[in-house]
C-alpha cells in the first residue's frame, strides 16, 4: 500500500541532506551571504517541487543521483523566489514557514543578494552532476530558465503585483497563476522527465505537462482558500495576507465554494491525463489529491 506522507517525508530528508552538502565547499570569507542562502533554502517547506522531480523521474527509471541535482536546482530557484517575494517592495511578509523571513533574520541587502545567489546556484548544481549527459543538462537549464523568468514565474509575479487593488477576470487570474505558481511546478515534473531514459518521448511529455499544469493551478487555488480558512500555525505565514493586499484571488472571483469546486475540477483534469500514461502513476495521483486537500 502506497503511503504518500511517508514517501514525501523520505524525499524531504533526502533533498535536504543533499542541498546541505552543496555548501560544503563554499567559503564566504566573513560575509553572511552563504548563511542567508542556507537559511532561505533549508528553512523547511513541503518540497513539492523536488517531490515532483523524484516521483516523475523514478516512475520513468531515472538515475537517483541525476534527480538529486535536478531537484536541488529547482528548489534553489523556488527558495530565491520566496526570499524576494517576502521583501517589502513585493509582498512585505515577516513570516515564512513559521520563522522570520530572510530579510528580517538578516537584512534587506543580504536577502536580495541571497536570492540572486540561489538563482545562480541552481544552474551550478545542474552543471556539477556526473549522472546526466550534456544534452540532458542543456535541456534542464532550458526548462528551468524558461520557467523561472519572463516566460514564467517572474512574469506571473509582476502581473500579480500590478493587479493589486484591481479587478481582473478569471482568465487573467489563471494566466497570472499559471506563470507565478504553475510554471515552476510544471518545470519540476518536466525536469524529472528529462532525467529519464524517455526524455525524447514527446507524447509522454505532453500528457505529463497537462497533468502538471492542472495541479499547478490547483495548488494556487488551494493557497487562496487557505488564505481565508487556514490556521496560521499550520500554514506558517500570515492568514489574510492576500485580503489585506486587496489581491485578486479565486475565492474573491468565484466565492469560497466556487473556488473549492474549481480545485476539484482541476484535480479531475490532472487524474484524467495520468489515465493515459502507461507507467505506475500512483505517486503523482497521490500528490494531486494532497494538493487539493492540504491544510498548509
Amino acid at each position: 500500500m502506497y503511503d504518500f506522507q511517508q514517501n514525501l517525508s523520505q524525499i524531504q530528508q533526502r533533498i535536504n541532506a543533499f542541498m546541505e552538502t552543496q555548501f560544503d565547499d563554499i567559503h564566504a570569507s566573513g560575509s553572511p551571504l552563504a548563511e542567508a542562502m542556507k537559511y532561505g533554502l533549508l528553512l523547511g517547506g513541503k518540497r513539492i517541487r523536488p517531490f515532483l522531480v523524484y516521483a516523475t523521474g523514478s516512475m520513468l527509471g531515472a538515475d537517483l543521483n541525476a534527480l538529486d541535482h535536478a531537484a536541488a536546482a529547482i528548489e534553489s530557484v523556488h527558495a530565491y523566489s520566496l526570499i524576494h517575494d517576502d521583501l517589502p517592495a513585493m509582498d512585505n511578509d515577516e513570516l515564512r514557514r513559521g520563522k522570520p523571513t530572510c530579510h528580517i533574520a538578516f537584512d534587506h541587502a543580504t536577502a536580495i543578494l541571497a536570492g540572486d545567489a540561489l538563482q545562480a546556484f541552481a544552474f551550478e548544481i545542474i552543471e556539477k552532476s556526473t549522472a546526466l549527459s550534456a544534452q540532458q543538462k542543456l535541456n534542464l537549464v532550458r526548462e528551468l530558465s524558461r520557467a523561472a523568468g519572463v516566460r514564467g514565474m517572474c512574469l506571473g509575479q509582476s502581473l500579480d503585483l500590478i493587479s493589486e487593488h484591481k479587478q481582473v477576470t478569471l482568465a487573467e487570474l489563471e494566466f497570472i497563476h499559471r506563470n507565478k505558481t504553475g510554471a515552476l511546478l510544471t518545470a519540476a515534473l518536466m525536469m524529472g522527465f528529462i532525467c529519464s531514459p524517455h526524455y525524447e518521448n514527446h507524447e509522454l511529455a505532453r500528457r505529463l505537462k497537462r497533468y502538471a499544469e492542472a495541479i499547478g493551478l490547483a495548488f494556487q487555488v488551494q493557497d487562496d482558500i487557505l488564505d481565508i480558512e487556514g490556521n496560521q500555525a499550520e500554514i506558517g505565514k500570515t492568514v489574510g495576507a492576500d485580503l489585506n493586499l486587496d489581491k485578486s484571488t479565486y475565492p474573491k472571483l468565484l466565492g469560497l465554494d466556487g473556488a473549492k469546486q474549481k480545485a476539484q475540477e482541476l484535480y479531475q483534469s490532472a487524474v484524467k491525463n495520468l489515465d493515459e500514461i502507461s507507467f505506475d502513476t500512483t505517486a503523482l495521483r497521490a500528490l494531486a489529491e494532497f494538493i487539493v486537500h492540504r491544510k498548509n
